[in-house]
């Protein structure tokens, strides 16, 4: 009984833990770029898309389709990273807890 016991307040530790890990990657910023460099995109952790910078020289009104190509590609970068820095987060969080292989937490 006391091994369930200490399991309990370890899952509700763990519990607090992620909801403020959620709570901080509102506010954690992400960043991806595409074509070198020339669209960037910036967006939270959790995948709100906050900024879209365009560089000027890619512009021309004949080439639509490559810009829109890629803000893509910046876009899903900037998702990749997010989503790396959440594994990474998850990963402080749940370290040293006898969690089953696969587990998702989120």
């Amino acid at each position: 009984m006391r091994d369930l016991m200490g399991i309990m307040k370890q899952a509700q530790a763990m519990q607090a833990k992620i909801e403020a890990m959620q709570a901080e990657l509102d506010t954690v910023e992400v960043e991806g770029t595409a074509g070198g460099g020339m669209v960037t995109v910036k967006m939270t952790a959790k995948g709100a898309l906050k900024t879209v910078s365009i560089d000027s020289s890619v512009l021309n009104p004949d080439e639509k389709e490559i810009v829109e190509d890629l803000i893509v590609a910046a876009v899903n970068d900037a998702r990749a990273k997010a989503e790396r820095t959440m594994q990474e987060r998850m990963a402080e969080i749940t370290r040293g807890l006898p969690l089953p292989p696969g587990l998702k937490l989120f």
